[in-house]
């Protein structure tokens, strides 16, 4: 009586086919995981910059082989295989953070806050007050010199008067101003 023979699965092919239909099997895959993962995890630090994401690039690289070791006909091409994918994954990682830096919002100007902004028109209005309380020739060198950006003989030529008063009515405006601006309200 012949041997009996065990029972057949749906879809098991006997035989020499299963050498060319099992592809990579799973031992040499994890054998080729032993023997090739640093070598693997150099390969990627060569195209990304942190360790974490050549981990996460060689092992998404092992999955993915696992996955589709079917594919894999000759069990020599293994590593081939395995090394595109981690130049494949390592190229996706790379595109996905330049797209990711393209998409961060710009960060803001440095601008001055609401309560900052509140405060300088409480300044602007002080010294709007204070500038009203100056003599007329002092409130006009001072606003020539200092809010029209003239030289003092500008002035001196604008308002028809020596340079020496020009110098005489802006001294004595800022120290108004100084007086009007630091007193108690």
């Amino acid at each position: 009586m012949p041997a009996a023979r065990p029972a057949r699965i749906p879809g098991q092919r006997d035989g020499a086919d299963d050498l060319v239909a099992a592809g990579t099997t799973v031992d040499h895959l994890t054998e080729t995981y032993r023997a090739h993962y640093r070598s693997l995890l150099g390969l990627a630090a060569l195209l990304l910059d942190d360790t974490a994401s050549c981990e996460d690039v060689v092992q998404e690289a092992f999955i993915r082989v696992h996955s589709a070791r079917k594919r894999v006909r000759d069990p020599e091409k293994t590593l081939a295989y395995l090394r595109q994918t981690v130049v494949n994954l390592s190229r996706s990682a790379l595109r996905r953070r330049i797209l990711g830096l393209k998409l961060l919002s710009k960060p803001m100007p440095d601008m001055a806050s609401a309560e900052e902004g509140a405060y300088d028109q409480l300044e602007r209005d002080s010294l709007i007050q204070a500038m009203k309380g100056l003599q007329r020739r002092q409130r006009e060198v001072l606003v020539l010199r200092y809010f029209a950006d003239m030289t003092e003989a500008q002035v001196a030529e604008t308002l028809g008067i020596s340079l020496g008063s020009v110098k005489a009515y802006g001294s004595r405006g800022i120290a108004a101003l100084r007086l009007a601006m630091e007193a108690p309200a």
